[in-house]
């Protein structure tokens, strides 16, 4: 950063200070330790940021796709370069292992380059009419002012998954970041300045109060597009408060995932697999895996496999050799593992590893929980309803492949599931059963900036990522012309 951390608030080019003068303290999951001041701010530095995004658009979307094309190019060298320092940010902001940190950094570079691309790609077509004196062309056209609200556990590649393609379309943006993980966003947009982005094409307004910056962002009628990524139950808050200035909406909500293991699969690579995505960013992913079916068959040596993967694990601060978990992200995040784990406990559950909050020898942090490991899972606990973001790791077996498509089913999201097998038309018959927007078979990391992120039910609207992914933020314009 190259600005005071009192002065986080990027409206048209300039970094300044909060309009009430409102500041609040940035910190260290792991150790509790105050890293930083952010600016607090309000509705008013938020209808600044919206005005400046408007006075923008113009000139941004009138510049060629080449143009728009060459800054994210520019960004993406940029965040490369500064990759160890983002990701050093990263880990002292969210707590985020600096291994997993550096991979986000690279993930999130790669959203700005697919979509400098992407931008040169955006094109209309021609469509035959009826009548020979007339011919339809249609232009894909900016969306407009863009409201982006990103979340915690991601907070670079978020950004850059919602504002590349922004920025690509010809849109002008306000980025609300998580009020957890505003340091980081600040690091990301300074990037994007010293790219080369002109001023007002994205503002940004760090808040603790995102409730308030949110009603502004949704009552505008400037703010044409809404992209968020965040839990369910906020989500469905603001597509209903979205729908009364009709704005576009894309949503990347929670997720429930299943693992599935078939009788004919590698158990031990399968148990492998699953302690990878589940443990990734110490559960706190959309996409970690929630509920783990194993086939009877295989039961026995999964969990004695899992177990072992979660023996291996260490808890810390992220910026220490050899870490693989760290804190979550508050107090509130714990108190639902404990209670998770209480609650299947109760009901009959093994808990094979794990199951407590830990204190680590000198950090001052209290949110850090151990790697858990739960045997004998049934459907009425709270863990197989739940979203539990964090790392607990449930098992359960299954006998049938009805009876598991049919539990793996049951549930209001829809974003991610996994299946393991060796028999490829169970792989198919499975994966075109599975109600969910996405499905790695054999394979843990169904994702990438090339390919398209969602998912169905309640886990969202709309694709991020792939040539889908700029659409979003488009529109298409018919043109009929007369000879």
């Amino acid at each position: 950063m190259t600005q005071e951390p009192a002065h986080t608030i990027h409206v048209d080019g300039e970094w300044r200070a909060a309009e009430g003068g409102a500041t609040f303290p940035v910190t260290d999951p792991a150790t509790g330790e105050v890293i930083g001041r952010a600016s607090d701010g309000d509705r008013a530095d938020t209808a600044a940021a919206i005005a400046a995004a408007e006075r923008a658009l113009p000139a941004w979307s009138g510049a060629t796709a080449y143009e728009r094309a060459a800054v994210l190019a520019r960004a993406d060298a940029l965040m490369r370069e500064r990759r160890r320092d983002l990701a050093a940010l990263m880990t002292r902001e969210q707590g985020k292992p600096l291994k997993a940190a550096m991979n986000e950094v690279a993930y999130a570079a790669d959203f700005l380059a697919w979509f400098a691309e992407e931008a040169k790609r955006v094109g209309g077509v021609t469509i035959p009419s009826a009548r020979a004196d007339q011919r339809f062309v249609t232009m894909r056209q900016a969306v407009g002012v863009v409201a982006a609200i990103t979340p915690w556990n991601y907070p670079i590649s978020m950004l850059t998954r919602k504002l590349a393609p922004a920025v690509a379309a010809g849109c002008t943006s306000v980025l609300k970041p998580a009020e957890q993980t505003p340091l980081c966003a600040v690091a990301t947009v300074q990037l994007l300045v010293d790219a080369g982005l002109p001023a007002g094409v994205v503002n940004l307004v760090t808040t603790s109060r995102p409730a308030e910056v949110g009603d502004e962002l949704l009552d505008s009628p400037v703010v044409r597009k809404l992209t968020f990524t965040g839990s369910t139950a906020v989500g469905k808050v603001l597509v209903a408060r979205a729908g009364a200035t009709l704005k576009r909406v894309s949503v990347e909500l929670g997720g429930h995932a299943p693992f599935i293991v078939f009788g004919d699969a590698d158990p031990v690579r399968a148990a492998k697999g699953a302690a990878l995505v589940k443990f990734l960013n110490t559960g706190q992913a959309c996409i970690s895996p929630n509920r783990i079916y194993v086939h009877r068959s295989l039961y026995d040596t999964f969990v004695a496999t899992l177990e072992q993967r979660i023996a291996a694990l260490r808890v810390g601060r992220g910026d220490q050799e050899g870490i693989s978990i760290g804190p979550l992200i508050d107090e509130r995040a714990v108190a639902k593992m404990a209670a998770q784990v209480d609650d299947a406990r109760t009901r009959g559950a093994r808990v094979v590893a794990g199951g407590e909050r830990l204190q680590v020898e000198g950090l001052g942090g209290t949110t850090f929980f151990s790697p858990t490991l739960l045997a004998d899972v049934t459907p009425d606990m709270l863990v197989s309803r739940e979203e539990t973001f964090g790392p607990i790791a449930a098992v359960t077996p299954f006998d049938d492949e009805d009876e598991v498509v049919a539990r793996a089913n049951d549930t209001e999201y829809g974003l991610a599931a996994y299946v393991y097998t060796n028999d490829l038309s169970t792989a198919i018959r499975v994966t075109e059963k599975l109600r969910f927007g996405m499905v790695g078979v054999n394979d843990i990391n169904p994702t990438s900036a090339a390919a398209p992120f969602g998912g169905v039910k309640a886990s969202g609207l709309g694709r991020e990522g792939g040539y889908e992914g700029i659409d979003e933020y488009l529109d298409t314009k018919l043109v009929g012309i007369a000879t």
